[in-house]
């Protein structure tokens, strides 16, 4: 979760003969919505089309999502947050409407445990205009935009906003709330680095849980509540530390080199589960809290494409589960444990469209 752009690293593709072969490859599979290797996946279907559509997550009941939406040719030009019921045939049509302001950028939606409420982070009150994105040309290097001016908000279902969660300066987002409704996590830089903080659900008792150098985000509590799950870099050498710092302090972050950690809901007892390499990221519990799913890189050199792992929390019994040859990524189980969730380059026609996609999960 979490500021993530769908086509992490699309822009550092070197255009070599490898490159190419690959893109080629890409676009014969694009009109595809399952491989045959996808075992875990029945009755795939398609749920946005066009756009980039990403951070989907489900309601308490398993009946609903919210998910953000960029698309210029509707005259959206930077993330708002979307909220539809979800179909409950294959033949049903997903319907959504916009509950963020329509300003700003907003990321990280999730909806309240009462399902009549979502939170996410937004720039709305410092511009109504999408704030500036970074020139990667310029820095030579893929990075996220970490911008100070983002808040976590709680609106209605109609996209009234309800109440401002933090108000104090830097980089608020990449909320989701626990199982038991009762805290909320997320990333801020208030401390001058990126790091996890849990808070009651109306803003307050705010804690921070992690203190190690580097990008912790992307948070999930487990099923029962007891633990945590999140993606993290952790710069060791004086170049990782100082080229870390140096973006830090330009509001940005290079998310090239990222792995899962688990720790106790406290922020206690942290483990490290993958050690792959590249970005290991968008991680989040299966139903019965024994294993990870997450997206990565890992197995390609160039740095995509992006696919769905399965992995325990000790990190052993590392599993494929998605197959496209583009981008899959920000899985989450409906808690329920019947379905999932994701993004996908996939059925996209050869564009870089990133849409939402549902399947029944087979064990």
């Amino acid at each position: 979760m979490r500021v993530v752009y769908p086509l992490l690293l699309l822009l550092t593709v070197s255009f070599n003969a490898e490159a190419q072969k690959q893109k080629y490859e890409h676009q014969n599979q694009s009109s595809t919505i399952t491989y045959p290797e996808e075992k875990h996946f029945r009755n795939v279907q398609q749920l946005t089309f066009g756009g980039d559509n990403a951070e989907a997550y489900f309601s308490f009941d398993s009946k609903a999502i919210v998910f953000q939406r960029t698309n210029p040719k509707e005259g959206l030009m930077c993330d708002q947050i979307f909220y539809g019921k979800l179909p409950k045939s294959k033949t049903d049509k997903f319907s959504y409407k916009l509950v963020s302001t329509g300003k700003g950028r907003t990321t990280c939606a999730y909806l309240t445990p009462n399902g009549k409420h979502v939170i996410y982070a937004s720039t709305h009150k410092a511009a109504d205009t999408c704030p500036p994105v970074p020139d990667k040309k310029a820095l030579k290097k893929y990075v996220w935009p970490i911008y100070s001016s983002f808040d976590i908000f709680e609106a209605d279902l109609n996209g009234k906003i309800i109440k401002q969660l933090t108000n104090v300066e830097g980089y608020d987002a990449e909320a989701t709330i626990s199982p038991k409704g009762d805290k909320i996590i997320f990333t801020s830089t208030r401390n001058g680095d990126l790091d996890l903080y849990t808070m009651n659900l109306d803003g307050t008792n705010v804690k921070q849980i992690t203190h190690e150098l580097g990008y912790d985000g992307g948070a999930w509590f487990s099923p029962d509540g007891k633990k945590i799950v999140w993606r993290a870099s952790r710069p060791k050498t004086e170049a990782d530390v100082k080229e870390y710092k140096d973006l830090l302090a330009q509001g940005l972050v290079a998310p090239t080199s990222m792995e899962v950690y688990v720790a106790d809901a406290d922020g206690s007892n942290v483990q490290q589960v993958t050690n792959l390499g590249k970005a290991n990221w968008a991680p989040n519990f299966t139903p019965d809290g024994k294993h990870i799913i997450f997206a990565s890189n890992h197995e390609y050199e160039r740095g995509f494409p992006f696919n769905i792992y399965l992995v325990n929390l000790d990190g052993t019994g590392l599993e494929k589960i998605s197959h496209d040859g583009g981008f899959d990524a920000f899985p989450m189980f409906s808690p329920d444990g019947k379905k999932l969730i994701f993004s996908s380059n996939r059925n996209n026609g050869g564009t870089h469209d990133t849409n939402v996609f549902i399947a029944d999960w087979a064990e």
